[in-house]
């Protein structure tokens, strides 16, 4: 379990397809390479990985994950190319401050930019869901974009809007964000089960 609250800004440094649809993905980071652990599950721009290796490359932490067929082709790993920014975040420990929501690193589906509006220190995003998602969001609800925790702004029929305040623009991708772009949207984990509830009545 994640909480959508970015810890780190990777790029991807290694990109190496294996048998059967693999993708080996090397990602550089700032974390100290010690406290990363082999099996340690890492959110990365939204899905769930699981660190296979690491090592050091210069003075920079790489741990490498394995990406398989079905992750690339329904998220945007597919697409991660050397270079590629990612929002990162370390699994939720016991005790940790649950600073966002909670988030599970299942990717349901990919959210487009439909438009970005730049104000004075913050950014209007607005954002179209695929139609069987969009349901699962309304106002004043959370989604997970690229791995960050946010709060829905405006919902209207499968557009939604989320306000990104300066801290936000500084310490993840989505400063950088831009028309026509794809993200990994996760819709709130609450909301599914509501919906799943009312349906069984």
């Amino acid at each position: 379990m994640f909480t959508g609250i970015v810890t780190d800004i990777g790029e991807v440094v290694a990109v190496e397809d294996r048998a059967e649809g693999l993708r080996r993905l090397t990602i550089a980071c700032g974390y100290d390479l010690d406290s990363i652990a082999i099996g340690a599950s890492i959110a990365c721009s939204g899905p769930c990985l699981t660190v296979v290796a690491k090592e050091m490359r210069g003075n920079r932490a790489c741990f490498a994950v394995d990406a398989a067929a079905e992750t690339l082709a329904l998220t945007t790993a597919g697409r991660w190319r050397v270079g590629t920014r990612l929002n990162l975040e370390r699994a939720l420990k016991i005790g940790d401050e649950l600073g966002g929501h909670l988030v599970t690193g299942h990717v349901d589906g990919l959210a487009t930019l439909a438009a970005r509006e730049d104000l004075t220190d913050m950014a209007r995003l607005t954002f179209t869901a695929p139609a069987p998602l969009a349901r699962f969001i309304a106002p004043k609800g959370s989604v997970a974009l690229d791995g960050v925790s946010l709060t829905v702004n405006t919902v209207e029929a499968n557009a939604f809007s989320v306000l990104i305040i300066p801290h936000t623009l500084a310490v993840t991708t989505l400063g950088a964000a831009q028309v026509g772009e794809a993200m990994n949207l996760e819709v709130d984990l609450m909301a599914r089960y509501v919906a799943r509830l009312l349906e069984a009545r």
